[in-house]
């Protein structure tokens, strides 16, 4: 049940994958389908369900695969990407490239902007589009990411919420990954988990 995104140019069929949490096979079925070459593999953040398709898509495509610096070691490590705890150890070929706030992912003739966004998972990222950004476990419709896992925080989370998500404007897309889609205003004015005084039983918000 997580969300896996092509990125694609249209005047091209350079596309890169985003978050392939299983199913490579399915995934890259679409792809052909589509008639696209893949030219990365990104994680948005390297907890298991997010990084099962990893190998699959690699292998299939050759693409390398990118994930924030911070990030990489959760993806050899079944314990440290939560898959041994919850009993289906998942283990992923290692990052070809680590990720820094800032850097681009590129699609085509476009870029994917990279922005460091920690605290549902210590280096998780988002993905800043034309119009739209895709931004795994950091914020939901109506939800944000769990932090009860290791290495999490509730105050980076809800820092990154408000430095990295809210600037970029109430119009953007936002393309989470679990749910449907929402926007930046709609997550600002009605999310409950982010409105002023939302009390999470040791403080408020």
């Amino acid at each position: 049940m997580v969300n896996c995104y092509i990125v694609v140019w249209c005047d091209t069929d350079e596309a890169v994958i985003v978050d392939p949490g299983d199913e490579a096979d399915r995934i890259l079925r679409e792809a052909a389908t589509l008639e696209l070459k893949i030219v990365s593999i990104v994680n948005t953040h390297c907890h298991g369900d997010h990084i099962g398709g990893n190998q699959g898509a690699r292998e299939a495509t050759g693409a390398p695969l990118m994930v924030g610096r911070t990030e990489a070691p959760l993806l050899t490590d079944p314990w440290l990407n939560m898959s041994a705890q919850f009993g289906f150890p998942i283990t992923s070929p290692p990052a070809d490239r680590l990720l820094d706030e800032g850097d681009e992912v590129e699609v085509g003739e476009g870029r994917l902007k990279v922005s460091d966004a920690p605290g549902h998972s210590p280096g998780s990222i988002i993905l800043v589009g034309s119009e739209f950004a895709i931004v795994g476990d950091v914020v939901f419709a109506g939800s944000i990411g769990r932090t009860d896992f290791p290495n999490c925080s509730l105050e980076l989370l809800l820092e990154s919420i408000r430095d990295k998500i809210y600037p970029l404007g109430d119009d953007c897309l936002l393309l989470p990954g679990h749910g449907p889609e929402t926007t930046v205003g709609v997550e600002r004015r009605e999310n409950p988990f982010l409105q002023p005084g939302f009390s999470w039983g040791f403080g408020n918000v």
